[in-house]
């Protein structure tokens, strides 16, 4: 399980790394709002411990621009704010659950684990009879793996993380290309294209939503 934790204490930060890293999460750690947006563009994470009071862009607005981008990864907010109303603005922020410091280690670990679990994380995604197989990394059509390249792969894996749900092309741009890489203009397009021929009698199709992005769903059937 990926976690991103954003979080300026460091003390804190070492600390719950390596509480949680025995306890067999993998951890990512950064210290201000920046960054944190930055690694959730080109990262995929399983859920996200963030800190309300971060250095250059505080946790409140990070979790907005997360959801505006249309990024729903769980997101556990850390604060030593205990305020009833503090709890109430993160939540109506995007919050998913909310843990006052000091917290039992015990108890983070089960919200964590919830929270993915209630967010559809397994060892697989899918779509109809698409299935991303996240263990061995590869996509099946039933039990027929599919022949993608690294970027249609990536692109494919952001579109069947929330099937039926539209994805922005800044966010597919930023998980499909590395940062600074010089592309095309219509290089999205084209890999979209080159996905769209290969989903061809998978029962699965994506979809263009103008002006936004693209999202999978079920192909329309044929009429008899």
């Amino acid at each position: 399980m990926k976690i991103l934790l954003v979080e300026d204490d460091l003390d804190l930060s070492g600390a719950l790394t390596r509480a949680l890293f025995r306890r067999g999460f993998e951890v990512v750690v950064c210290i201000d709002g920046v960054e944190a947006l930055n690694l959730t563009r080109h990262h995929d994470f399983d859920a996200i411990l963030l800190d309300l009071s971060i250095p250059g862009i505080d946790g409140l607005r990070v979790l907005q621009r997360l959801r505006n981008h249309e990024d729903w990864t769980p997101v556990l907010v850390l604060t030593a704010r205990g305020a009833v109303g503090d709890r109430i603005v993160g939540l109506n922020a995007g919050a998913d659950d909310y843990l006052a410091k000091p917290f039992d280690l015990d108890e983070l670990e089960a919200r964590l684990r919830a929270l993915v679990r209630r967010g559809g994380s397994s060892d697989e995604l899918a779509c109809g009879a698409l299935r991303y197989d996240k263990r061995a990394g590869i996509f099946l059509h039933e039990t027929k793996p599919l022949d993608l390249s690294p970027r249609e792969s990536a692109l494919l894996k952001a579109l069947i993380a929330r099937p039926g749900h539209g994805v922005t092309r800044d966010r597919l741009f930023a998980l499909v290309f590395a940062a600074g890489e010089t592309v095309q203009p219509d290089a999205l397009e084209v890999i979209v294209h080159r996905l769209r021929r290969k989903l061809a009698g998978t029962g699965v199709e994506i979809m263009t939503l103008r002006g936004v992005g693209y999202l999978l769903c079920d192909a329309p059937k044929a009429a008899a």
